[in-house]
Order: C-alpha cells, then sequence, then structure tokens
C-alpha cells in the first residue's frame, strides 16, 4: 500500500487545501497521472499519483485543508478491492468529543482545555497558517473569534483584536480603584481595534452580486498583505534605452521563432541583464532571517506568471548559466505548464529574486509586492517608442520603465539605484548574440 501525501508547494507552506479528486475510490491509477488538485498561497496545480495501482482510500474530502506531508488517500496494488472510504471527518468529530470529556475536572478546564479547542475547532472557511501559529502560541480558542474575512472567515486581525481586547481589562481593572479621572485612557485605546469593524455588508441583490473568493484568492490576498507587513517596501524607477534590444529583437524574431518554435520578448533580455546585477550587487540575491542576513550561493529568478483570477511565481533555477535562448526557453515552458496546472512542487520555490512583466499587459511602470522571503522585485514596464532629446536633437527611441521594489531593512537607496543602473547599463549596451 502507497500512502499519497499532501506536498510542500513552498519553503513558508505549511499547509494546502485539496480542491478535487481527479479519480475516485477504486479507479484505476497510473504513477504521475494527475491524481488531485490543491490550492496554496503560492500554487494552484494538479498532484501526480506517486504509484501505479488501484485508488483504495480516499482520506480528505474536496475542500478540506490539511498539513503538508499528512495521508490524503492510499493506493493499492492493481487487483486489490477498494477499501470503504475512511473519511477524516469521523477523525475529527470523535476528537471533539474527547475534548468535551476532558474539561469535566473544573480546575483543567481553565487552563488545558483552550489550546486543545483552538487546534481541533474548526471555525467558518480554512485558517491560513498565520492564523492557526497565532492561536497555538497564544492558546486561543478559536471557536469563540466570529470572523470578518469572505464567508465568515477568520483573518488574522481578527485574532489580533481578540488579543487585544484579552489584554484590555488588565488597566482597566485598576481603575474603580483609582480617582475616576485617571481610567478614561484605558477605555479610550480599548475601542481602537474595533473602529474599523463596521464595514457596509452586502447581500445579494439587484445592484450587487456576491460571491466568495477562491481559496487560491485567499491565499495571495494573505501573502501579499503579509509581504507588507514584514518588509519595509520603497521602490525606485529608472527609465532604459531599449534600442539596442529592440533592433536585435526585430533582427532575430523571425529566425528565432522558426528555429525554435515559440517567440522572442523582451523579458528574457531583461532577466540576463538582471543575473548580470545580482552577481555585482550580491545582497539583492538574499534575504533576512530575524537578525542574520541569508546569502544565497545560487541565483534562482523567479517569473510572475498572471492566470485566471490568480497569481504564481514559477522559478528558473541556477538562471545564471542560461543565456537569453535558455531564459526564453524557460519561462515559455514555466508559463505554458502554471496555466495548465502541471507545475512541480520544486518549480515554485526556492527562488532568489523576482520578475514581474506588466508592461506585457501595457502598463508603462507599477510598484510591485516583494515575493516573500526575498528582499527584492523588478517590475518591467511597456517597451515603446517616445521622442526624446539627444544632443540637443529629437530622436525617436525604444524606451521602458524598470521599478525596482525592495527591503529597506537590508537594502537602502544608494544600493538599490546601484542595482537597477547596473540593469539599465547592460540593457542600454547590449552585445550578446541571441541565436
Amino acid at each position: 500500500m502507497t500512502d499519497v501525501v499532501m506536498p510542500q508547494m513552498g519553503e513558508s507552506i505549511v499547509e494546502g487545501t485539496l480542491t478535487r479528486w481527479l479519480k475516485k475510490a477504486g479507479d484505476t491509477v497510473e504513477r504521475d497521472e494527475p491524481l488531485f488538485e490543491i490550492s496554496t498561497d503560492k500554487v494552484d496545480t494538479e498532484i501526480p499519483a506517486p504509484a501505479s495501482g488501484v485508488l483504495a482510500e480516499i482520506l480528505v474530502t474536496e475542500g478540506t485543508t490539511v498539513q503538508v506531508n499528512a495521508i490524503v488517500a492510499r493506493i493499492g496494488e492493481a487487483g486489490a478491492a477498494a477499501a470503504a472510504p475512511a473519511p477524516v471527518a469521523a477523525a475529527v468529530e470523535a476528537a471533539p468529543a474527547a475534548v468535551v470529556a476532558a474539561p469535566t475536572p473544573a480546575p483543567v478546564a481553565e487552563a488545558p482545555a483552550a489550546p486543545v479547542v483552538a487546534a481541533v475547532s474548526e471555525p467558518v472557511g480554512p485558517l491560513s497558517p498565520l492564523v492557526r501559529k497565532i492561536a497555538r502560541e497564544n492558546n486561543i480558542d478559536l471557536s469563540k473569534i466570529s470572523g470578518t474575512g469572505a464567508g465568515g472567515r477568520i483573518t488574522k486581525e481578527d485574532v489580533e483584536g481578540h488579543l487585544k481586547a484579552q489584554s484590555a481589562p488588565a488597566p482597566v481593572a485598576t481603575a474603580p480603584v483609582a480617582a475616576p479621572v485617571a481610567p478614561p485612557p484605558a477605555p479610550v485605546a480599548a475601542p481602537k481595534p474595533a473602529a474599523p469593524a463596521p464595514l457596509p455588508t452586502y447581500a445579494p441583490g439587484a445592484k450587487t452580486r456576491v460571491e466568495p473568493m477562491s481559496n487560491m484568492r485567499i491565499k495571495i490576498a494573505e501573502h501579499m498583505v503579509m509581504s507588507k507587513r514584514t518588509s519595509a517596501h520603497v521602490t525606485t524607477v529608472h527609465r532604459v534605452d531599449m534600442t539596442k534590444v529592440a533592433k536585435m529583437r526585430a533582427k532575430h524574431k523571425d529566425e528565432f521563432a522558426a528555429r525554435n518554435g515559440f517567440s522572442l520578448t523582451f523579458l528574457p533580455f531583461v532577466a540576463r541583464a538582471a543575473v548580470e546585477a545580482l552577481r555585482a550587487f550580491p545582497t539583492l540575491n538574499a534575504s533576512i532571517d530575524g537578525t542574520n542576513i541569508v546569502f544565497h550561493n545560487e541565483i534562482n529568478v523567479g517569473i510572475a506568471v498572471a492566470l485566471d483570477g490568480g497569481l504564481i511565481v514559477p522559478v528558473i533555477r541556477n538562471a545564471d548559466e542560461k543565456n537569453v535562448l535558455g531564459l526564453q526557453r524557460s519561462i515559455v515552458d514555466l508559463a505554458a505548464r502554471a496555466r495548465n496546472k502541471q507545475l512541480k512542487p520544486d518549480e515554485i520555490q526556492g527562488g532568489t529574486f523576482s520578475i514581474t512583466n506588466f508592461g506585457s499587459f501595457g502598463s508603462v511602470f507599477a510598484t510591485p509586492v516583494i515575493n516573500q522571503p526575498q528582499v527584492a522585485i523588478l517590475g518591467v514596464g511597456t517597451v515603446e517608442k517616445v521622442p526624446v532629446v539627444i544632443d540637443d536633437a529629437i530622436a525617436i527611441r525604444s524606451q521602458c520603465f524598470l521599478a525596482l521594489t525592495f527591503d529597506h531593512r537590508l537594502i537602502d537607496g544608494a544600493l538599490g539605484d546601484q542595482f537597477t543602473a547596473k540593469v539599465k547599463s547592460v540593457l542600454e549596451n547590449w552585445s550578446e548574440d541571441v541565436l
């Protein structure tokens, strides 16, 4: 019997939501054949079967969020009869019974009961790893928190508000003993967390259409908010003359497409220039671990790929070992498989720097959000012909804006500008052949 486990789809991923089974109990499966789909904040993809045989047991139902490495199914030998499903729901229902029985002694109910319930009770909607972590560390009973997220989902803000509400009574408790004038600051401060709560509520009707966020959208939202709270975001924008690159691309694009079966875009040129800059300024290829700087010996460049209703950042490993052709081939391959949910777990983790090409949608420049745990991301604006002044004469040049967002905890403005200036210099003085 072979166990099928929830794979880890990224360094910071501790759980995933099983969104759909592609096989049912009793079906024959082949090794590497798509078996089920999962969704995390980094990827929405199909997971292949680890072995050939018969899907003997399905242990996790669709829509369930489970920890990585948890067993979700079992595959038996070909010809074996499928066992009756032993859904996790039965085990989950049995657990609360034990929790209810445990608090029977009055003294024990106050201390141990809280962490046990927090770990077992399952509020409305899936919980993010961050919410679970905060609840576990602070012994919070999540069943006592009303979620303000989509569909009643408990968010990080809900948990933090609950913590503040719990800590607020301490100063208030001494207020009655003191003079009536002293306590006002505590009561005034306590309601502040609740101030943002009165948000408009919407119900389906003639003027609105309400639908829950997809699991992928929820995870992306959590990851973006977490990144903004983690890093001190600063963006610097440089204008780059892409004329040499544009001329070389125009000269070779037809032959390039005929030889390789895919088009030559501007993105691999930018990626190649970024790799050169990362070699010159390795701090932008680093991560922060507490008060330590982690310098990565490999240059693994993540390329943002837009999906229907989401975004994913597959990684080009050892990007510094590839030329323009190799980078373009990798970009095309990863983007195609990302849109077809065919990426492998190791293709969406291990990135040390990211590039997002919002210029492909016509954007001139934007301020991208850092892909944690990285410390910088480079945004590429659209390449367009514009009139510029050169030696007091007006000329037509192909230009674009590069927007580098960096983590000011580690990278200062001077270093960020030096890095972007290096990327700019490589592109403006391009000499490397592309065929």
